[in-house]
């Protein structure tokens, strides 16, 4: 028998992901001592041990980390093995994708509508995370796609989606809420701005804007949500910059505060579905791809016609 066998894979990958051999145990519907003695008989297979184990859990170690990432490889060529033989592609099993919260709850509901009525059998796991993890989840195989700014993932197969602006939102006594409807860069000079941690590429693109129209990034508060900062906006905390496709939900819901457009180049984002760099495209992204920037695309007509 060829080790570690596939369900040994699939063990040391559920103990990685759950940090404890019991969680794992329970989550793969085996006894804890099976699962021990199997982690056990996979280490001595490999001449290597893969977690450290304590009172406190089993922490992965180097050569571990490596281990996992090969084995979510090989289980995830397996999973599109069965789907290309059942004529499926990735809409036959499971996805696990990733997405920037900037997009996931703005973008996601009308696609998982879609993808639910079109592809039923279909399993959607999303995650939101910041730039930097989902890239960590690429790498690391913990994530199969993810839905991203292009720049922060080298090397990886990259479909762009859509390009969205940005807008500043400001709270409706503030002084600029009284001029033209659309904003250039210079008047950006000496206010404060608001964006997202530094863990997300968008607070970088508006580091940019601010170091270019003479303004600053607020050091008071990072928010860890669109939401969080356009209420901030709202108080009178600052400008909040927002892209395209939340500025539309917005605009469609109502808002409580004003909304203008940036009229600078440097003021967008792309926006990419991006997947390990293989010789091959996984079956299916194609479409997934269109479904993504075809509900882009009419949420972004909501967008107000400034």
């Amino acid at each position: 028998m060829m080790r570690p066998t596939l369900r040994q894979l699939e063990y040391i990958v559920a103990i990685a992901e759950t940090g404890q051999v019991g969680l794992a145990a329970a989550k793969l519907n085996v006894s804890q001592p099976s699962l021990s003695a199997q982690l056990a008989e996979v280490e001595q297979d490999l001449g290597a041990t893969l977690f450290q184990r304590g009172r406190s859990g089993s922490k992965i170690t180097p050569v571990g980390e490596d281990v996992v990432r090969r084995a979510r490889q090989i289980l995830h060529e397996l999973e599109d093995l069965r789907a290309a033989a059942q004529g499926g592609g990735i809409f036959q099993g499971r996805l696990r994708l990733g997405v920037l919260p900037s997009v996931g709850p703005y973008l996601l509901p009308g696609v998982v509508q879609r993808l639910h009525k079109e592809h039923p059998s279909f399993r959607l796991i999303v995650r939101e995370e910041n730039t930097r993890d989902l890239d960590e989840g690429l790498r690391s195989g913990r994530l199969d796609m993810v839905i991203s700014t292009p720049e922060d993932h080298p090397g990886a197969r990259q479909d762009h989606l859509f390009t969205e602006k940005l807008w500043a939102a400001v709270a409706h006594d503030h002084p600029l809420s009284r001029g033209a409807k659309s904003l250039q860069l210079a008047d950006l000079k000496g206010q404060t701005l608001l964006t997202l941690g530094t863990r997300h590429r968008l607070s970088h693109i508006v580091a940019g804007l601010a170091a270019s129209g003479g303004g600053r990034v607020s050091d008071e508060y990072e928010g860890t949500s669109l939401d969080a900062i356009r209420l901030m906006a709202a108080a009178g905390a600052g400008i909040a910059i927002l892209p395209s496709i939340y500025a539309a939900i917005e605009a469609r819901r109502g808002t409580d505060v004003r909304l203008f457009a940036i009229n600078d180049p440097s003021a967008s984002r792309d926006i990419a579905l991006i997947q390990p760099q293989l010789p091959q495209p996984r079956s299916g992204s194609d479409v997934l791809v269109d479904i993504l920037g075809s509900e882009a695309q009419k949420i972004l007509k909501h967008t107000p016609a400034f």
